[in-house]
């Protein structure tokens, strides 16, 4: 139908009320909703807005109209003189941004087709905007297909943009002008415009994922025992540690209603409503809030009586076949334990950072002769030294200023008839030894400010990543303690040294954090396997569970290669070849020396910006040869200082 037909059809629809025929489907629905509506034929210009409304639509829209800027710019150039503008609104029809030809946009503020304008089908009738918000698709909208006369006199072409990580509907560009200098490339142009939002928003919220991952992964260590929500900006769960993420929780969509829905101000308030024990951390990026870690604390239990506090209930225990390994090694120390849990000896447990030695210690309660007992671990390096005491021993009412009005027990009081596990046993200062030293001689505990002494039976389980002989020869350690706690020594392999078991860990991690998220577990490559092999693990199992979680979280497909992994993984094998390391890494050995974690970053700085200055500064090529997103290289560029990121 030509336009003379559409207005012959479209004045019989207003006068007859009856469907005229030849009229497209989608027209005629849109002509339809408009009646229903009450929006009439004869309205002359939309709805329009205040500067404080505009302001604040802007505001809310400030990712979609930063997204849309290069588009935007480049509209103000090349429609300057072809009778056009392009027009963005966001999910209600509000337009918040316009440009191109300054002529064309003097004419549309007749009709209030300018920032400010609201165009939903609601408001003004059929029109690209508002029927494109309506339908979900690309619509163009020409001359008399508009229901209001007076918008007669443009020609609209629109298509709506969604968030390229969950569809949800955002906005709209449209490309208008007057109806005599109709364009048929108008929707064509409308929808590229579209799709380039769309994936600037893609990489924007990727780069924002990933800073908000490197944070949840520097924090990890902190609150090793709690689960923990990683939430970006728009109530999106990006990542759940442990339990936290289960599949048919409706977690998403409460976290959705939480922080996506909210201001940032009520985030911590709507938190504490769904998690009354939990806290909020806000995570931001050259000041710019990308999102938040919920941190979900265990519930605290309050006793009912002296003895509930005296003797807490015991932990369920962990069985040696939940440890995964099928090394030689790990299967040696995992023999050695259960034939060690059998009896009551003091176990020193020794073993590099993140090697699982809480889990050894976990499995030794679990197959020892009290299963039931509690179950006490305390982090002698996690705490303030003034603490420590208190913590350790327990304190007399009125010991001390703040003290609780009835004294307190001490972790050493609540693990009568079961096990204290003491972390980091090496970190515990020097003085407060011998306090320990006594209570594990006499099984008499004091509280601070107490005289009167309390009877505890306990079973000491102590871990270090330190050699503690080294420390009691340094004189940092005491010989008695030593020998108190170190009746048997169980030393638990570190990764490096577990040949395949990298491989069979990688998958099992991936499995759960894929389970998680509810989606499918990726697969490794082999590539990606030999690399992750060929790695030391200087963070063990740890660091490697928080590197494939963070691949999971970031997975794009169903596999996971080469250039998926970290710089710092994929850097090593380099290391390991280059010829001023090659005398003291294979000599009398053939597995490469451990590097420590400083020896990692000064490695992945070399490497990258060995390979930046080898493409000449192009940072596209750099990215591509060293198998990493160029916003990573980007992101890492600006740790170093480097302004080539500033640059490109």
């Amino acid at each position: 139908m030509d336009q003379r037909d559409i207005r012959l059809a479209w004045e019989t629809f207003l006068t007859d009320g009856r469907p005229p025929a030849g009229v497209p489907a989608t027209l005629l629905a849109s002509w339809e909703r408009s009646r229903t509506l009450g929006v009439g034929a004869g309205r002359t210009e939309a709805p329009l807005a205040d500067a404080p409304e505009i302001f604040r639509r802007r505001s809310q829209n400030a990712a979609l109209v930063g997204a849309a800027r290069p588009a935007l710019e480049r509209s103000t150039r090349f429609l300057a003189d072809a009778a056009s503008m392009m027009i963005l609104a966001d999910a209600s029809g509000f337009i918040v941004e316009t440009a191109g030809d300054p002529r064309v946009m003097d004419k549309g503020r007749r009709n209030h087709l300018e920032t400010g304008g609201r165009w939903d089908e609601a408001t003004i009738g059929t029109n690209a905007i508002g029927t494109a918000l309506a339908d979900g698709r690309s619509v163009e909208i020409c001359g008399a297909e508009h229901f209001c006369e007076e918008v007669q006199r443009w020609t609209c072409a629109a298509t709506p943009v969604r968030h390229p990580l969950d569809g949800e509907l955002l906005g709209v560009v449209d490309i208008s002008g007057p109806a005599a200098s109709f364009n048929p490339q108008s929707l064509s142009l409308a929808v590229a415009i579209g799709q380039e939002i769309e994936a600037s928003l893609g990489r924007g919220a990727k780069m924002e994922h990933e800073v908000l991952l490197r944070h949840f992964v520097s924090k990890r260590s902190i609150w090793l025992s709690e689960d923990i929500l990683v939430v970006d900006r728009r109530g999106m769960l990006v990542h759940a540690a442990h339990k936290a993420g289960a599949p048919g929780s409706g977690l998403a969509s409460d976290i959705r209603q939480m922080i996506g829905t909210a201001s940032q101000e009520a985030w911590e308030a709507n938190c504490r409503r769904r998690f009354p024990n939990a806290s909020l951390e806000v995570v931001k990026r050259d000041e710019a809030v990308v999102g938040c870690l919920i941190v979900l604390h265990p519930a605290r239990r309050r006793s009912a009586s002296p003895a509930a506090v005296s003797r807490p209930a015991g932990e369920e225990g962990l069985a040696f076949e939940q440890i995964l390994g099928n090394d030689p090694a790990l299967h040696a120390a995992r023999e050695r334990a259960r034939r060690l849990a059998a009896n009551s000896l003091p176990i020193l447990i020794e073993g590099e950072t993140g090697v699982g030695k809480e889990l050894f210690a976990r499995a030794i309660k679990g197959a020892s002769p009290d299963p039931d007992g509690p179950f006490v671990p305390v982090n002698c390096g996690g705490m303030a030294r003034e603490l420590i005491a208190s913590e350790l021993f327990g304190y007399a009412k009125g010991a001390f200023t703040g003290a609780d009005e009835h004294g307190r027990a001490g972790k050493i009081e609540k693990a009568d008839g079961g096990i204290l596990c003491l972390d980091e046993i090496g970190e515990m200062p020097l003085d407060l030894q011998s306090y320990l030293l006594r209570v594990l001689e006499d099984g008499v505990v004091y509280r601070v400010g107490e005289h009167e002494g309390r009877r505890v039976t306990i079973r000491i389980l102590a871990m270090t990543n330190r050699d503690l002989l080294a420390e009691v020869e340094a004189g940092r350690f005491r010989r008695d303690l030593y020998y108190r706690i170190a009746a048997a020594r169980l030393r638990i392999p570190p990764l490096r040294e577990r040949g395949a078991d990298v491989v069979l860990l990688a998958r099992r991690f991936a499995d759960v954090a894929a389970a998680r998220l509810r989606r499918s577990a990726p697969v490794f490559s082999a590539k990606a396997l030999e690399r992750m092999q060929a790695y030391g693990w200087p963070g063990n199992i740890r660091e490697l569970r928080n590197v494939v979680d963070t691949l999971v979280a970031l997975a794009e497909g169903d596999r996971l290669d080469e250039h998926d992994l970290p710089p710092e993984v994929l850097a090593t094998p380099h290391l390991a070849q280059s010829p001023s390391s090659a005398g003291p890494l294979n000599s009398g050995n053939d597995s490469p020396a451990p590097l420590s974690g400083v020896d990692l970053k000064a490695a992945e700085r070399a490497a990258i910006l060995a390979q930046v200055n080898a493409c000449g500064g192009n940072l596209t090529e750099a990215a591509r040869r060293l198998g990493i997103a160029r916003s990573t290289l980007y992101v890492r560029l600006a740790e170093y200082g480097d302004g080539r990121a500033l640059k490109n």
